[in-house]
């Protein structure tokens, strides 16, 4: 792997947590820029309300999610410089979405190997095969 695609790999970031606000997309100047605004909470001990930005043809990557929903966003941190007409230099942060899907993006407990299911134990009927309705309960 080239040096590019392993920074590009390490630069992938995403948010994890349910859905507090969509904006409405908004359009700005005479070139048509479209923005559309959310925010996640994230799902953690000190949960963070974090705004996320998609820009262009992405503002409708949001239309199939409602607040409360549960999802996961892949997102880009930008960053720049400006100096103000006073000469100070200032710095800005965004946050980029670039694509969204339903769910926290948490593995299911299922998935961890110490996860049992609560099976009763067998009752006399059952041992001996006597019982017809488990036969009916297989899922095969």
């Amino acid at each position: 792997m080239n040096e590019d695609a392993s920074s590009q790999n390490k630069n992938k970031m995403e948010v994890s947590g349910k859905v507090k606000m969509i904006g409405e997309t908004q359009e700005f100047g005479s070139n048509g820029f479209k923005k559309r605004e959310m925010v996640v909470t994230t799902n953690e001990q000190y949960p963070q309300a974090i705004m996320i930005e998609f820009t262009q043809n992405n503002t409708a990557l949001l239309d199939s999610f409602k607040v409360g929903d549960d999802a996961t966003v892949q997102i880009n941190l930008r960053g720049r410089e400006w100096t103000n007409p006073q000469g100070e230099i200032k710095y800005f942060n965004s946050v980029n979405g670039w694509r969204i899907a339903k769910g926290s993006g948490q593995a299911a407990p299922a998935a961890a190997p110490a996860a049992m299911p609560n099976i009763p134990a067998p009752s006399a009927a059952d041992a001996k095969g006597n019982s017809a309705e488990e036969e009916d309960d297989l899922p095969f």
